[in-house]
C-alpha cells in the first residue's frame, strides 16, 4: 500500500496534523510535508513515486574503467590466459595507481553479460520480505489439524493480520467448510472491522476455481463486501507464511497442555492461547512488541466500495465461456445465458432474484439482463 498517498489523503480527509499521523506511522513529517505540497502544485499525480536517481554520476566506474576493464577480458580471454576479475585486477594495479576493486570488476563483466552468476547456495540477500504497511491491509487465513492424546483430530481455522501478526480468529471445527470461513469472517469484523485484502491457499473451502473454475462461497462473500480474495501459488506455502508459522506456535502449546478430550476443551485452551498471544508475548517478527499493541498503533485499512450493489439479490461469480455463454443451474436444471462472444474470457457478476437476472461486468458495466425462461436450456440473446 503507498504509506504517503494512504496519509496524505487521511489528513486532507480527517484534518489529523501532519506531525501527529508521522509520529503514529513511524514516517519523517518532512516528507509528509513534501507530498502534501506536491498534492497541492500537481493534484493526485504529485503523490506518486518518483526515481531517485542523481541526474549524473561523474565517478561512476563505468565511466572511468568499464571499457578498459572489457578490452582487458577479451585480450586475456582471446590470448587463451585466465580472464577472471581477480586476474583483470592484477593488470589494472600495473597501470592505475587506485584501479577498481574485484567484485567492482566482476560487477561490470556481469552486466556486459560475459559471466553469469552461480551462486553455491541463495544468498539472504536475495529474500524479500512481504509485510503489509496497514493493520487490516492483508488478513491470512488457513486451516491445520490439531491432534488430541485421545486420538481425536479436528479442524482449527486460524486468520492472522499479515503487518501485526495479531491473531484475529482462532475456531476449532470438526470439519471446516466454506461457510463456516464466511461465519468467522463476519464475527471477526464485529470486533476488528473488514481486511482490505483476504490471503489464503487453494483448498477448496476457500476457492472452488482450481477444480470447479468458478469462484466459490468464500470469494464470492468477499467480493459483495469489496474485499479483495487473493491466493497463494499451488504448492507454495512461503507466501502465507505468517498463519503457517502461527500453526506451529499454536499447535506446540496445544501439545503442552493436559487433560484436553473434548472440542470444548480444545477451544477454550486456544481461547487462552490466543490472549496470552495478542496481548503479552513480545513477537519476533514485531521487534519483540505485542501484536496488539502494533496492530493499535496505525490508522486501519479498510475494504474498497463494492462496484456491485448486491441488496437481497443471490451473486453468483463466473466467467464467459468462448461460446460467448455464462451457466446457472435453476431447480437442477443448467441453462445457458448468452452474453456475447465479444465478451469471451470477461469475469462477471449474476446479480440473481427469482426469475430476474442481472448479468454485470466486474467493474459493474451492464451487460444483459433477462428472465429466465426454464423451459429453454438456452437463454438467447434479444
Amino acid at each position: 500500500m503507498d504509506m504517503g498517498r494512504f496519509l496524505i489523503e487521511m489528513h486532507l480527509r480527517t484534518g489529523k496534523p501532519i506531525k501527529e499521523l508521522a509520529r503514529a506511522h513511524d514516517v519523517n513529517p518532512s516528507w509528509l510535508f513534501k507530498l502534501l505540497r506536491r498534492y497541492r502544485l500537481e493534484g493526485p499525480t504529485g503523490l506518486e513515486p518518483r526515481s531517485r536517481r542523481p541526474k549524473s554520476s561523474p565517478t561512476r566506474i563505468a565511466d572511468l574503467y568499464e571499457d578498459e576493464i572489457v578490452t582487458l577480458r577479451k585480450e586475456l580471454g582471446d590470448a587463451g590466459f585466465d580472464a577472471g576479475a581477480a586476474t583483470i585486477h592484477f593488470h589494472l594495479c600495473q597501470r592505475h595507481s587506485h584501479p577498481p576493486s574485484v567484485p567492482t570488476i566482476w560487477r561490470v563483466l556481469r552486466a556486459r553479460g560475459f559471466v553469469t552468476p552461480q551462486p553455491k547456495k541463495r544468498p539472504k540477500s536475495s529474500y524479500t520480505r512481504f509485510v503489509a504497511d496497514l493493520p487490516n491491509e492483508r488478513w491470512q487465513a488457513d486451516m491445520t489439524h490439531v491432534p488430541l492424546p485421545n486420538g481425536e483430530v479436528f479442524e482449527v481455522l486460524n486468520i492472522i493480520d499479515d503487518h501485526s501478526r495479531l491473531c484475529v480468529a482462532s475456531r476449532v471445527m470438526t470439519v471446516v467448510k466454506a461457510h463456516d470461513v464466511v461465519r468467522v469472517l463476519h464475527k471477526s469484523a464485529e470486533t476488528w472491522g473488514y481486511p482490505a485484502s483476504f490471503l489464503t491457499d487453494n483448498g477448496l473451502i476457500f476457492t472452488a476455481r482450481t477444480r470447479f473454475g468458478v469462484e466459490g462461497v468464500v470469494e464470492q462473500e468477499l467480493f459483495a463486501l469489496g474485499i479483495t480474495a487473493k491466493h497463494s501459488r499451488p504448492y507454495h506455502p512461503q507466501t502465507c507464511g505468517k498463519v503457517e508459522r502461527f500453526h506451529q506456535t499454536l499447535k506446540k502449546f496445544v501439545a503442552a497442555q493436559k487433560g484436553i478430550e473434548t472440542k470444548k476443551q480444545l477451544q477454550r485452551a486456544i481461547d487462552r492461547f490466543v490472549t496470552y498471544y495478542n496481548d503479552v508475548r513480545p513477537h519476533r517478527g514485531v521487534d519483540r512488541r505485542t501484536p496488539r499493541s502494533v496492530y493499535e498503533a496505525r490508522a486501519k485499512a479498510e475494504p474498497t466500495a463494492p462496484l456491485i450493489t448486491i441488496n437481497d439479490r443471490r451473486l453468483r461469480l463466473d466467467r464467459v465461456d468462448p461460446a460467448g455463454s455464462v451457466t446457472l443451474r435453476h431447480q437442477g436444471r443448467l441453462h445457458h445465458i448468452g452474453i456475447g462472444r465479444a465478451y469471451a474470457g470477461w469475469k462477471v457478476a449474476m446479480l440473481i432474484e427469482g426469475l430476474d437476472i442481472e448479468v454485470v461486468g466486474l467493474d459493474g458495466s451492464p451487460l444483459r439482463r433477462l428472465v429466465l425462461d426454464p423451459s429453454k436450456n438456452y437463454q438467447r440473446q434479444p
